[in-house]
């Protein structure tokens, strides 16, 4: 077993954690602050990320992308993830459930979001559908060559920023031995189609700068070519996506935890009490010893699943290992650093209250910590009949 990175991924690293601390940390604290990213500033942390070839680097190469393989590319997201996620969503990684799109679709929407023209977003929750996804109410009935939809859908990030919305919607019931389930259909709609709102969402602890927006369908109507793959199939399409998003959360986790980590370790190696750094105390040098074996078993848990998708390997379960891992872990890390300062972690001087908070709804968004149990547990009992 070979754990080294190439010279072409420790290069990548190298490039991004550059970018990282050169182009989003100097702009971390005004957006703290204000909890707004002024558009022009975004655009020009695009600009540059198309400049250096990473913009779409998560999309193959024949249609524009820079056909990173996910290994890779975990790490790119492992790097962003020391930076505000308000920031670092112009470090642009469109969904990549839009290569499903037909050829009518990949001129209007893949192709322009891989060149960095059109911004995307993704809406599946809603007030009443959140881990049961297949409780959705938001609803899309057929008339004729078209669809009419009603309904909500809320929590839906960076929507502010975009251009167009993937958007799951029912559009059918089946019956199934456990009872009727909805069938759901994926939808491509553009930001200004008559019937479409999105709104400005709630007031969030976590993540300041990076929006979340309430998207309302007051009989919108779409036509059949909105369809991303096929009526009822939306989630045929949406597992790929599922898989990478829960890695890019595991991975960003362990980025920003490596960062707290390293406020930490400096505090306790200069912080001097009683004639001695702090440090030098078991009862601050054992918290040091803990964080970083739960950050360095979290990265390899990780990068492991990340490895597994590219060997074409089932993946469900380690992906959900390394999301309810690296996320939970990040709370235990960030919190602890915030110990080691005492009162000062707690402070608008540093970033590690923030880091605190940031924290917290990473056990919650693309699957809860629960539900990623579920699926671990569900793994390991099916093939013995349970």
């Amino acid at each position: 077993m070979n754990f080294a990175l190439t010279e072409e991924q420790q290069m990548i690293v190298d490039t991004v954690r550059t970018f990282v601390e050169t182009e989003i940390y100097p702009h971390e604290n005004e957006v703290e602050r204000t909890g707004v990213v002024p558009r022009e500033l975004g655009l020009e942390i695009a600009r540059k990320c198309k400049e250096l070839g990473f913009f779409a680097c998560n999309f193959p190469e024949e249609v524009g992308g820079a056909g990173l393989d996910h290994l890779t590319f975990t790490l790119v997201e492992r790097e962003l993830g020391r930076g505000s996620m308000g920031l670092t969503v112009f470090f642009g990684r469109p969904s990549g459930i839009l290569m499903a799109c037909n050829e009518d679709q990949r001129e209007r929407y893949l192709l322009p979001a891989v060149r960095g023209d059109k911004f995307d977003a993704l809406a599946m929750t809603e007030p009443d559908a959140g881990s049961d996804v297949r409780g959705m109410k938001c609803f899309a009935r057929p008339d004729g060559d078209d669809w009419v939809v009603n309904g909500t859908k809320h929590f839906i990030s960076h929507a502010d920023i975009a251009d167009f919305v993937i958007v799951f919607i029912a559009t059918g019931e089946e019956q199934t031995p456990r009872g009727p389930k909805k069938k759901i259909t994926c939808f491509l709609v553009d930001r200004g189609t008559p019937g479409f709102e999105i709104r400005e969402g709630y007031n969030s602890v976590s993540h300041r700068g990076y929006k979340n927006c309430i998207l309302t369908f007051d009989d919108c109507r779409l036509p059949s070519a909105q369809i991303l793959g096929e009526v009822h199939k939306g989630f045929d399409i949406a597992n790929d996506w599922l898989y990478a998003t829960r890695l890019t959360v595991a991975a960003t986790s362990v980025g920003r935890a490596r960062r707290a980590f390293d406020y930490a370790l400096s505090y306790a190696a200069e912080r001097t009490q009683f004639g001695k750094p702090i440090g030098a105390n078991q009862g601050v040098s054992f918290k040091l010893a803990d964080m970083i074996t739960e950050i360095d078993a979290a990265d390899l848990l990780t990068l492991s699943a990340a490895w597994r998708l590219d060997q074409g390997l089932p993946s469900n379960r380690e992906i959900a290992s390394a999301k309810v891992f690296a996320t939970e872990m990040l709370a235990r890390v960030t919190d602890e650093a915030i110990q080691i300062y005492g009162g000062m972690g707690l402070m608008d001087d540093l970033p590690l209250a923030r880091f605190w908070r940031d924290a917290r709804v990473e056990r919650i968004w693309d699957g809860t910590s629960e539900i990623q149990r579920h699926i671990i547990s569900r793994d390991l009992l099916r093939p013995l009949g349970a």
